[in-house]
């Protein structure tokens, strides 16, 4: 699955490029007014080709190709979207090595989403991280303020961990996140209800390992990634800023891709709030 955004910029700095070369080729003995009426002429034809393919950008947009089934959270295709795909999320970033895999993501052209921790945004530094990785095309989802698993909390605490650290998000990356992933998997009725008014669409996952202690080890982690009995099309993958889940990263998505598996692309998921 081809990220959205990313097939966009490279396509607008190509065609750009491209029309940049047409603009700068010399011209026999021209008379001024002649190429004065070339140029209007080729700086209409790119504005021309700008808004048409910002066009076709936001129609694509328009129409989400997936959808999450609660059932077993796995990414459900709409229509004829690509059934052979897999969503990749990562949690409890910015910590350590979320900077480090969101970059490695970038140079395999896999998107995914980066689950933030408020307590991982305090400083200027984490802040600057979170914005980085943002800036390089990730969606950015809520993982709570403080990690607390939602049962055990109060609602008016519930409402804390969740709007605290949606708020911190939209002062850094100036948008709100688009996704929800409570801590331990554990939602209540009241933050279902919270997440839904505030316009985040609510996620789980079907299957992840870096947290067991015989897969904190890149090259076993990677293995059952790729080779577990629970990877099937649509698959929501759960992975956490850990080092040996950085260390193991390329392996899993070449790997998965080595068996037909593509990664979606999350602005294509029906029910993500759109700016």
């Amino acid at each position: 699955m081809k990220n959205t955004k990313w097939i966009t910029l490279a396509a607008m700095a190509l065609m750009l490029s491209a029309c940049g070369e047409e603009e700068t080729k010399p011209v026999a003995q021209p008379q001024e007014d002649l190429v004065e009426n070339e140029n209007e002429e080729e700086k209409e034809e790119v504005v021309e080709k700008e808004e048409d393919f910002e066009e076709e950008v936001i129609e694509e947009d328009a129409e989400p190709q997936y959808e999450i089934n609660e059932a077993n959270w796995t990414v459900k295709p709409i229509a004829d979207a690509p059934s052979k795909v897999v969503l990749l999320t990562i949690d409890d970033a910015p910590d350590k090595k979320s900077l480090e895999m969101a970059k490695t993501l970038k140079s395999l052209n896999a998107p995914a989403i980066f689950f933030i921790n408020g307590h991982f945004i305090d400083t200027d530094e984490e802040k600057a991280v979170l914005k980085e990785i943002h800036e390089m095309g990730f969606e950015i989802g809520n993982h709570t303020q403080t990690h607390a698993n939602l049962k055990q909390l109060s609602e008016e605490e519930q409402r804390a961990e969740i709007m605290q650290v949606s708020d911190s998000i939209e002062s850094i990356i100036g948008e709100r996140p688009k996704f929800f992933r409570a801590p331990f998997g554990v939602n209540t009725d009241f933050s279902r209800a919270l997440v839904k008014e505030q316009g985040m669409l609510l996620m789980n996952w079907t299957y992840g390992y870096d947290w067991e202690s015989k897969y904190q080890d890149a090259k076993a982690l990677a293995d059952i990634m790729v080779n577990t009995e629970f990877l099937t099309d649509g698959a929501n993958l759960l992975m956490h800023d850990r080092l040996w889940t950085a260390a193991a990263l390329t392996d899993i998505v070449e790997g998965l891709r080595a068996k037909g598996y593509e990664m979606v692309d999350p602005t294509t998921i029906k029910g993500v709030t759109t700016e």
